[in-house]
């Protein structure tokens, strides 16, 4: 991370960690990136990729499994809910079910053979909600799958100039969410068409904090 040094996000952790009333419940630590000069309508603006975080937080990742025969066993020992092909056909008359499975997943990976009963079934649903159905090939370690997106996070522009994800919790220790904050960001800038110039703010908060604005020199 060149244009924002790492002592300066430690310090903002630091604060937003500390900063207001503490609640009854763990908080998570959440990233806002404000940005400036960027067209959410040009392919450039729209931003839409998955970022794998160095240190997972301390928070449930529920991951759902579509797969079928040997994928879908192993993925029973690992993956919160997993789904077959004759799940993917009943959805087809029940939307319902469909939204409610995509209410309950943060991550859908899907046996690339039943992608596009997938993306019958189950996609409308996800869409809205800025969930992607991910592929797996049939012979890929599901077990590494799973593990990998435990720590993932989407970074997404809807109709604001900015992305919002979750970096940590506030049990976690302020350096390992700093180097959270710095994938992010290092993948955000790799993402804008003119790389930190497209950043106006950084912002951290626990989510019922007050935020706290990153110094970036």
């Amino acid at each position: 991370m060149s244009f924002v040094p790492r002592e300066n996000l430690v310090e903002a952790v630091r604060e937003a960690l500390q900063a207001g009333p503490r609640r009854n419940f763990k908080e998570s630590v959440d990233l806002v990136v404000v940005l400036r000069d960027v067209n959410l309508k040009s392919p450039q603006g729209r931003i839409r990729e998955v970022v794998f975080l160095p240190n997972k937080p301390n928070k449930d990742v529920t991951i759902c499994v579509v797969a079928e025969g040997d994928m879908a066993l192993k993925a029973k020992e690992l993956a919160d809910m997993v789904l077959s092909r004759s799940d993917l056909q009943a959805m087809l008359n029940d939307r319902k079910q469909a939204k409610k499975v995509a209410g309950k997943c943060d991550w859908v990976l899907v046996q690339t053979d039943l992608m596009p009963l997938v993306g019958r079934s189950l996609a409308p649903a996800l869409g809205p909600r800025g969930k992607m159905p991910i592929p797996v090939p049939p012979s890929a370690d599901i077990k590494s799958f799973v593990e990998r997106y435990r720590s993932a996070v989407m970074l997404r522009t809807k109709d604001q100039p900015q992305v919002m994800c979750r970096v940590g919790t506030e049990d976690m220790e302020p350096e390992k969410i700093a180097d959270n904050i710095a994938a992010v960001l290092s993948a955000l800038e790799a993402k804008l068409p003119n790389g930190p110039q497209n950043i106006a703010k950084i912002v951290v908060k626990r989510t019922m904090g007050p935020p706290i604005e990153v110094r970036v020199r």
